[in-house]
């Protein structure tokens, strides 16, 4: 049993990691309906796959593919939302603040865009999921020491690129 082909085996990675990754999912999206639809390509992908994945790294390659579709939505949801006219309603702010506001969020954007992918997962693993190293180490197939390298270059490229943080 060197894969999750089986189905008994693949029945049994869906019960006991399913609610973890759409929950995990549900917080980055805020969304249960997207939420449910990223868990359910990801297992799709871990049948699809089956033959290439052992039972031991499913959960890490369910993990891997809910968060890559995560990515991918929120990417094309900032082309759309960038061309969007979308005016909130914030009236009681002062216009500097908003100003102030809406370039710190640009500078914050371009600087987590400008970081190469693995580090940008890992930084919001930690830093907005609250997920441990190890656990980031286990989702993403890598030693926890890689992890640490990561968000230390992430936070130096960070911090070069936006004052204050």
């Amino acid at each position: 049993m060197d894969n999750v082909c089986e189905d008994q085996t693949f029945s049994a990675l869906f019960k006991a990691h399913s609610k973890s990754v759409f929950n995990y999912i549900y917080y980055k999206f805020g969304n249960e309906e997207k939420a449910n639809d990223a868990v359910q390509e990801a297992f799709v992908k871990l049948w699809e796959n089956c033959a290439k994945v052992t039972p031991n790294k499913a959960k890490s390659f369910v993990y891997t593919v809910a968060n890559n579709l995560y990515l991918n939505v929120i990417k094309a949801e900032k082309v759309r939302l960038k061309y969007a006219d979308t005016e909130n309603d914030r009236s009681h702010e002062s216009p500097e603040f908003l100003m102030e506001e809406k370039e710190y969020k640009q500078k914050l954007d371009n600087a987590l865009d400008a970081l190469p992918e693995n580090q940008r997962t890992t930084f919001l693993l930690n830093r907005i999921d609250g997920k441990k190293y190890a656990e980031i180490a286990e989702m993403e197939g890598v030693s926890v020491k890689a992890i640490e390298k990561r968000m230390h270059l992430a936070l130096k490229s960070l911090r070069e690129q936006i004052d204050g943080i």
